[in-house]
């Protein structure tokens, strides 16, 4: 904040009678004043200095003088401009009237209507409330300050209302400044302590208890008539006192009891802020201006003009003249004064002017202030400063309180700004009110958050029961503090979620939360512990399901999975021990590893062959003649003799995308694998399962997928269906599929390389009967061999978590043999459709919440017979863009006379995250095996 002052250069005694005619008078700052060195004129260097402090409030809107106007009637000069707003803070303007030893020091501030009008100027269109709070909160503290500056260096105050009304509210500005001024004593007394005045001025760090007086502007409405005869009094009979010397007086009464009251005035004097006059007046009414300016000038000039008696008495002028007119006052019939008494004996009302010099002149005289009252009054300290010793305090004392400070002093300034806490519980009554209200309302919100509350809950329902909370709370909540003890709710209800209330967040890959609290996850080869914090423990969702081993000849229970290792290998294998361990099987590739410590692969988008690191170009560099020859090492089936179900109906691979055969197109040859496709790596493994959007040349640690045999073609009996545990009533038996084999006997110039492709060769035409099959009519029928019909066992079975087994002959049937016989339906139903990945359980229990059942294994039952049947699952777990899921090796080949099972995964799961189960309202077709999951070729039959 800037002080600037406006100054009358020391006049010499030629020019003190042009004083008024001379306007000499330039701004400078507070601070360039207080430093430069003033030459004052010698008769006035001894004298003393007697300072006068303006504040109060000031309106534009309201008619009547304002503090300005005020100064320039005390002066006789037009000193201060009206529309001078000065800095956009508050700021404190000084006129030194060096004839009459007087310095005005005028404060303007915030309280002011134009430093209010740019204050808000100042503040942006968008400033939130609690921002705007903050700015008038230091426009206030710097007001305590400057006012405090005042307090410190003033003998005599005067106090300006806009109105004839006492504001109350310099009841609690004084008790905040009576508190900060007890506060920062002692560091003004270090400011102060080399500054050539007395001690006790050092002590109480002021000249004296400074004198308020208090200045009321009238307005209209209070306008009587001249000859006092308002309220319905007698005119024959005037009051001695004038209505604005009444209300003076009904104003006085007021302001002391309420400072009385308040203990801002005590009866020792030099313990208070300030000090009023107990037998003299300290409260003055300006009078309301004229309506009728004709009418005033009228007056003016016929009191001018009138014709007075000879006064014995001599004229005195300047101060002497208030003393005067107040013993004329006294004595009307001895000589005095004749304009200070009325018609009708009534006193004559004083200037503002003659107010104020009464209590200056106590000051220049040197006589002191004596207001303290009671049985045993003490004398207060008074000093009567020359100009040079005021200045050397009031700069220390603006570099504390008000300006920039020295480097000596920078320190104490700092601890003044630190002190400015006390202020808040006087002045801020806004923010005081607001964390009462918000106080009150924390336990509510508190309670509400904490209502039907588990002990332990996740992250969605502390971020639920927290919105609640705030809900209660703004309902309650008010003022500037909102936001700030709204951000304590949050952390209050973060603190007691955090301190054992916190859910593991980890959900299991059926979508199930673990029911422990927040816990660390035992590293390998160390083991739980429940007493740590937090506690190592693992996951458990408390879910529990029955599953089948990999051949389906025994179920165990299983606990909620949590990773796919534990769901898909984990609980498989520890059930190989005691069932399927010793049992044929078709491994599937999985990562090799050649270092001690391989990664995991990152999350990088598939790299062209050119740009493939160099480690597997260089392992691979040996092979390359090798792969450029076609290779058989993944296939069983020559190109020209295959026959696939979708083939055999007439439809096309295409649909099935990168998963389709296409075989002897040149489509096969773009779509070739490269070299590092087919040479996995070694040193990095995928973080996962196979799906069509990993990387290629990456393998997992482990295979999600089993094939095992369960014996020969002829261990499964098609009247008895599958002997496992599990499986529903007539739901066991595998489903027939018939294919049409020519014998070599009656093989033609067309040899074994023509495909059934549905044509006139390979179906017989409506209506007729194929030649030489089993039970028809037909001279041929007898001498056919017994191979002609290849019947292949195909069965989908579904799995519940109660370990309810069945299978399917179809999407949306199962499979019921009541008699003997075995199952009628074919299997080219299932295998031409998208078999559904879940099903609804046929036996849903008791309880409202329905249960799927997954598609867990593929029975297959291939004969001993000239064909190929060639496995290839792809599933697609999820509505796109789910990728679709595969075994390691794809198009895999059953060898002949077998009975196989392909156990599907138990979860499926991307580096993004599992892909979770159905819930109820969802669909199931999203969620599927593709078709085409098994096709079959002729193969050639040995020699004879």
């Amino acid at each position: 904040m800037r002080a600037s002052l406006f100054l009358f250069p020391p006049p010499t005694r030629a020019a003190s009678s042009n004083m008024k005619e001379a306007n000499m008078t330039f701004p400078v700052s507070m601070g360039a004043l207080l430093q430069a060195d003033l030459q004052e004129d010698a008769q006035y260097r001894d004298d003393g200095l007697c300072v006068v402090g303006v504040f109060g409030k000031s309106s534009t809107m309201q008619p009547g003088p304002q503090k300005e106007t005020i100064l320039n009637n005390l002066a006789d000069k037009h000193i201060f401009s009206l529309f001078d707003d000065g800095p956009e803070d508050g700021n404190i303007r000084a006129f030194y009237h060096q004839e009459t030893r007087v310095l005005y020091l005028l404060l303007s501030s915030v309280c002011d209507s134009r430093q209010l009008l740019l204050a808000c100027e100042s503040l942006s269109a968008g400033a939130a409330h609690s921002d705007a709070h903050d700015v008038w909160t230091g426009l206030d503290r710097q007001h305590c300050l400057h006012l405090l500056y005042l307090f410190s260096v003033c003998h005599v105050l005067l106090l300006v209302h806009p109105n004839q009304t006492f504001d109350v509210t310099h009841d609690r500005l004084f008790r905040a400044l009576d508190a900060l001024r007890q506060k920062v004593l002692p560091l003004i007394r270090a400011a102060i302590k080399d500054c050539p005045v007395s001690k006790e001025w050092k002590v109480n760090c002021r000249p004296c208890p400074p004198r308020l007086l208090f200045v009321f502007q009238m307005n209209g409405s209070l306008k009587v008539s001249a000859n006092g005869s308002e309220s319905g009094g007698n005119p024959d009979k005037p009051k001695k006192h004038s209505p604005r010397r009444r209300l003076q007086h009904a104003l006085e009464d007021q302001i002391y009891r309420i400072f009385r009251k308040s203990r801002v005035l005590t009866n020792q004097s030099s313990n208070c802020l300030f000090t009023v006059p107990a037998n003299q007046a300290f409260v003055y009414v300006i009078p309301a201006a004229d309506e009728d300016p004709v009418g005033s000038l009228l007056g003016q000039l016929r009191s001018n003009c009138a014709l007075l008696e000879p006064d014995s008495t001599p004229v005195v002028s300047g101060p002497r003249r208030y003393q005067q007119m107040r013993r004329s006052a006294r004595q009307p019939g001895c000589g005095g004064d004749p304009a200070s008494v009325l018609m009708g004996g009534q006193l004559v009302d004083c200037s503002l002017k003659e107010f104020l010099w009464q209590h200056v002149e106590l000051v220049l005289t040197k006589k002191g202030f004596d207001d303290s009252v009671g049985r045993n009054p003490q004398p207060s300290h008074f000093e009567l400063p020359t100009y040079s010793k005021w200045v050397q305090v009031a700069s220390k004392l603006h570099q504390v309180l008000v300006g920039d400070a020295e480097e000596e002093i920078v320190e104490l300034a700092s601890k003044v700004q630190g002190q400015l806490k006390v202020l808040e519980g006087f002045l801020d009554a806004d923010t005081k009110f607001s964390e009462n209200r918000c106080q009150k309302a924390l336990p509510l919100a508190h309670s509400a958050y904490q209502s039907n509350l588990p002990h332990n809950y996740t992250t969605t329902v502390h971020k639920n029961q927290l919105a609640q909370a705030l809900r209660v709370y703004s309902q309650h909540a008010r003022g500037v503090a909102f936001q700030r003890y709204a951000l304590q709710l949050h952390e209050d209800c973060y603190k007691f979620w955090s301190n054992g209330h916190q859910l593991c967040e980890e959900r299991s890959l059926t979508d199930q939360h673990c029911v422990h609290k927040f816990h660390l996850l035992p590293q390998p080869g160390e083991k739980t512990d429940m007493d740590r914090n937090p506690p190592i423990l693992n996951h458990n969702s408390r879910g529990r399901s029955t599953s089948s081993c990999n051949c389906g000849r025994k179920q165990a229970p299983r606990e909620d999975p949590f990773d796919v290792q534990g769901a898909n290998y984990d609980f498989y294998q520890l059930l190989e021990e005691k069932c399927c361990g010793k049992l044929e099987r078709i491994e599937f590739p999985v990562f090799q590893p050649s270092t001690p410590d391989p990664a995991p692969a990152c999350n990088q988008a598939q790299e062209p062959p050119s740009e493939a690191p160099a480690l597997a170009l260089a392992s691979v560099s040996g092979e390359a003649e090798q792969l450029k020859e076609p290779s058989t090492t993944q296939s069983h089936t020559p190109p020209d003799t295959s026959l696939s179900l979708a083939l055999s109906l007439g439809q096309s691979t295409d649909s099935l995308g990168p998963y389709g055969d296409g075989e002897g197109t040149e489509t096969q040859v773009q779509k070739r694998p490269s070299l590092v496709d087919r040479q996995p790596s070694t040193v990095e493994y995928l973080p996962g399962m196979m799906h069509s959007g990993c990387p290629k040349g990456l393998l997992p640690k482990f295979s999600s997928w089993s094939l095992v045999k369960l014996g020969p073609a002829k261990s499964y009996n098609c009247h008895t269906g599958l002997e496992q545990p599990g499986f529903l009533p007539g739901s066991s038996f595998l489903l027939p599929w018939d294919l049409v084999i020519r014998s070599r006997s009656e093989e033609d110039n067309t040899g074994l390389t023509e495909p059934l492709d549905g044509g006139t060769s390979s179906w017989p035409a409506p209506n007729k009967t194929l030649v030489g099959k089993r039970g028809s009519t037909g001279g041929l029928g007898r001498s056919r061999r017994r191979d002609d019909v290849a019947r292949i066992f195909v069965g989908f079975e579904y799995e519940d978590v109660r370990g309810r087994r069945f299978i399917s002959c179809g999407p949306d049937k199962i499979v019921k043999v009541l008699g003997p016989g075995g199952a009628k339906d074919p299997a080219t139903r299932v295998l031409n459709t998208d078999m559904p990945l879940y099903i609804p359980s046929p036996s849903q229990g008791r309880g409202l919440k329905s249960h799927f059942a997954q598609l867990t294994r593929l029975f297959v039952v291939v004969p001993d017979a000239p064909l190929d049947v060639t496995l290839n699952p792809q599933v697609q777990p999820g509505p796109p863009p789910c990728p679709v899921f595969h075994p390691e090796q794809t198009d895999l080949v059953l060898p002949p006379d077998g009975f196989w099972v392909l156990r599907f995964p138990y979860s499926y799961s991307t580096d993004r995250g599992p892909c979770y189960p159905p819930k109820e309202n969802q669909p199931l077709n999203n969620h599927k095996v593709l078709r085409a999951i098994l096709k079959a070729t002729t193969a050639n039959p040995p020699p004879p």
